[in-house]
C-alpha cells in the first residue's frame, strides 16, 4: 500500500463504512483527516546549535518539507526561556504529503519502535483529534543514527473533522492505525 492506496482506501472503503456505522445521511458528514502536524521541541538543548540543526534536518527528511521555527509567546523563568526564543520546529502536512506521511507512520515507523504493541486508543481530545509521541526519531527510516546525544523525540498531531472521540477513533481505526487492544492490557 502507498500514499495513493491510503487515500483510495479512505475514499472507497472508509467513507462508505463510516457512513453506515455512524448512521450518516450524507457522505459529506463522514469525518476526514484535515492535517497532520509534526513537532519537535528543543527542550533544554535550545542553545546547542548542533542539536538544533540536527532536529531541523531530521524533521525535513521525515516530512519532506522545511520546518518552521516555533517561538515562545511568553517568558518562563523556571525553564530559562525568554519571549521570542526558538523552542522547537514543526511542519504541517496536508493532501498527498499527509497521506504519504501517514502511510510511512502506520506501516514503517510505528512497527520499528522499541517494544511496539500498538498505540494508545485513549489519546483523543474531545473533538476527535489524535496525538502521539515517539521517544526517538530513529524509528523513522529517513533518520540515521550518527550520534546518540542528538536523538530526539517527535510529537505528531492528527487533526480530524470528527465531532467527538468516538468518530475520531472510528476514522483512524478504519484507516489502519495500529491501536492497542484494550482487552489485552493489564
Amino acid at each position: 500500500m502507498s500514499k495513493v492506496e491510503l487515500k483510495r482506501k479512505y475514499k472507497q472503503e472508509v467513507v462508505p463504512e463510516l457512513k453506515d456505522d455512524l448512521d450518516y445521511d450524507n457522505v459529506m458528514e463522514v469525518p476526514k483527516i484535515e492535517k497532520v502536524t509534526v513537532n519537535v521541541g528543543y527542550g533544554d538543548k535550545k542553545d546547542d546549535t548542533e542539536f538544533v540543526e540536527t532536529v531541523e534536518e531530521d524533521l525535513a527528511r521525515i516530512t519532506g518539507q522545511k520546518p518552521v521555527h516555533n517561538k515562545a509567546n511568553q517568558a518562563i523563568s523556571n525553564f530559562d526561556i525568554r519571549k521570542g526564543d526558538k523552542v522547537g520546529v514543526s511542519v504541517t502536512l496536508r493532501g498527498d504529503e499527509m497521506y504519504e506521511f501517514l502511510y510511512k507512520l502506520i506501516n514503517l515507523t510505528l512497527p520499528r519502535t522499541k517494544d511496539f504493541r500498538g498505540i494508545k486508543p485513549n489519546a483523543f481530545d474531545k473533538n476527535g483529534n489524535y496525538s502521539l509521541g515517539l521517544e526517538e526519531s530513529v524509528a523513522f527510516p529517513e533518520v540515521e543514527v550518527d550520534d546518540m546525544d542528538l536523538v530526539h523525540g517527535v510529537q505528531i498531531a492528527v487533526t480530524t473533522s470528527a465531532d467527538n472521540e468516538e468518530e475520531g477513533f472510528a476514522l483512524l481505526d478504519k484507516l489502519g492505525f495500529p491501536f492497542k487492544d484494550e482487552d489485552k492490557q493489564n
